[in-house]
């Protein structure tokens, strides 16, 4: 398992460098022997095997040790949103029963918010400063012995297909679930993806993504490490620190989501964006127009886009470099890819299926979702469904009698086209969910909170489409009560919405109209979008400049059209 993997890296690379931050660094005996003081902690505390921990910090060299430590003696970790807050948080705790919680110590305020609401004898360290009478974790930790622990019974040596993380996904309703990812997939991810990048001892990745995130908190730090390279880990995303960081840690990878890349793509000439040593970066979500962007200005000479989610039971790689496209399928893997792509009814979202009840293949170019062959349980973690621990949720991720009776596919949730070359393509998420600022949002769960804002009667809320921008912005439409305040409102959300689930756009409407099953029309709304010209009634826009909602005129519309404007 991959916690075993650690080890013999510090046997072969021991001082070398791994993790590197901004305040700490470990080098590969560093890392495993902090990750073994998590594990002897877990056994001390009573961490039985399948138990949850629940790890909510921001990024740092010490995150990958903890997970790695507790998963080697038999515990889960759940990966929390460091953005979540209030009910979203209570829940996503909730939903896996966390009996035990390691918080950073500049989001205990965060947690402790919502203890009275978690189940009794819930119980909370915290890494990295003090906090009342809560422990310090990290002082306990360094008191422990940093050799491989033993282990009291063979049960307590974690399987392949057993749960090592919980990691979040919005899905396509309601709130956080918690995608199960055993062992096995950790394993296929890191090597596969070591392969794919051609890692080694040589390079270094500069990875600014969360580590919350499969991506940011796996794959990045993984592939990089098990061939021993090292990894940069930052706190966030900063476009004007960006170059130097690269520069100054002399790092020749770096993981990527497509908005970051518009970002950088978008900004001003820096005087070292030339002068890295990068010769590959990796990500998902980059558009034709940025890549080549990116290439040419900045000089990059490979790019590796490619299609995944926590959940899903396949993914796919561009490894031939065709600007926006997310990958293809070879022929001589077709049989272990079973990938398809069917017609969907645009209204509700359901397959199109022939006078036999089965699903209607797309023909070539035709934008369908995209769906995969569930193989069996005891199939290589990477291409079998693991679901969420949710039942019902995994459940609603299956579709049955696809192509005959009796068989089961993967829903992507994502429509995409496949061309005459077999290259695929993202076209846009399927049902309630939107994705912006690099992250998949619920619809459902932003409803919820606006229409509980005071003055709020009704509302729905869907993602529009904004020039120049990755993915869709959210916009709630809704109706108002005498006396609804736009400014008490935006407070409202952003006590209780992380900054990329706050809707950028507001349409008050006269009336909220609804289809005969009492569903709202959503995609009516959501196709007049934000433009004023095509309502009469008002819309508003989140200026971030002035911190508030703003009525939006054609003027400001002209502006956001041209990207003339932060959003």
């Amino acid at each position: 398992m991959l916690p075993h993997v650690f080890e013999e890296l510090a046997d072969r690379h021991g001082a070398a460098p791994a993790v590197l931050g901004s305040e700490s660094a470990l080098s590969f005996g560093e890392l495993a022997s902090l990750a073994n003081r998590y594990a002897r902690w877990a056994l001390d505390e009573g961490v039985a095997a399948g138990e949850v921990v629940a790890l909510m910090m921001t990024n740092c060299p010490e995150y990958l040790a903890i997970w790695l430590g507790i998963t080697r003696a038999g515990g889960i970790v759940a990966l929390v949103n460091t953005n979540l807050r209030g009910e979203s948080l209570a829940h996503s705790l909730g939903v896996v029963a966390a009996k035990r919680l390691i918080v950073g110590g500049d989001l205990v305020s965060v947690v402790a918010a919502v203890l009275p609401r978690l189940p009794r004898g819930t119980r909370c360290w915290v890494h990295g400063d003090d906090f009342e009478a809560l422990p310090r974790i990290d002082q306990a930790i360094a008191l422990l012995p940093d050799g491989p622990p033993s282990f009291p019974t063979a049960s307590r040596h974690p399987a392949p297909a057993d749960p090592a993380l919980y990691i979040y996904t919005s899905g396509t309703t309601g709130l956080p679930k918690a995608a199960i990812v055993s062992h096995g997939r950790l394993m296929q991810w890191t090597h596969w993806f070591a392969g794919l990048l051609d890692t080694g001892p040589g390079d270094r990745m500069y990875n600014c993504l969360p580590m919350y995130h499969s991506i940011g908190g796996v794959v990045a730090m993984g592939a990089t490490l098990v061939n021993g390279g090292s990894v940069v880990v930052r706190e966030r995303f900063s476009v004007s620190r960006f170059w130097d960081e690269v520069v100054d840690w002399d790092c020749t990878l770096f993981q990527y989501i497509g908005e970051l890349c518009r970002f950088l793509v978008n900004s001003p000439p820096h005087p070292r964006e030339r002068d890295h040593r990068l010769r590959l970066c990796a990500g998902n979500g980059l558009r034709a127009d940025v890549w080549e962007a990116l290439q040419q200005r900045f000089g990059i000479p490979r790019i590796l886009e490619f299609y995944a989610a926590t959940e899903a039971n396949f993914s796919l790689y561009n490894c031939e470099g065709k600007p926006g496209a997310i990958g293809r399928v070879p022929s001589f893997l077709a049989h272990r890819f079973p990938l398809a792509l069917i017609r969907v009814n645009a209204a509700t979202q359901e397959p199109v299926r022939d006078a036999a009840g089965l699903c209607c293949r797309c023909e070539t170019n035709e934008a369908g979702e995209a769906i995969s062959a569930i193989v069996d349980a005891d199939a290589a973690g990477g291409s079998r469904f693991e679901g969420y621990t949710d039942a019902s949720a995994s459940e609603r991720k299956v579709l049955r009698n696809v192509f005959r009776v009796g068989d089961a596919w993967f829903r992507s949730g994502d429509l995409m086209r496949r061309d005459e070359a077999g290259f695929y393509y993202f076209v846009d998420r399927l049902g309630d969910t939107f994705r912006w600022k690099g992250e998949n949002v619920s619809t459902a769960e932003v409803a919820e909170v606006v229409a509980r804002c005071a003055g709020v009667d009704g509302a729905v809320v869907y993602g529009v489409p904004v020039p120049g921008a990755e993915g869709r912005a959210g916009m709630a439409a809704i109706t108002v009560a005498d006396g609804f305040d736009l400014g008490f409102f935006r407070e409202h959300l952003a006590e209780r919405l992380p900054p990329y689930a706050r809707p950028l756009f507001v349409r008050v409407l006269s009336n909220l109209e609804m289809t005969g099953t009492f569903k709202p029309l959503k995609h009516e709304l959501a196709e007049t979008g934000f433009d004023p010209g095509q309502t009469t009634d008002p819309i508003y826009f989140h200026d971030r400049d002035r911190e508030a909602f703003v009525r939006l005129d054609a003027a400001l519309f002209d502006r956001i059209q041209i990207g003339g404007i932060r959003l």
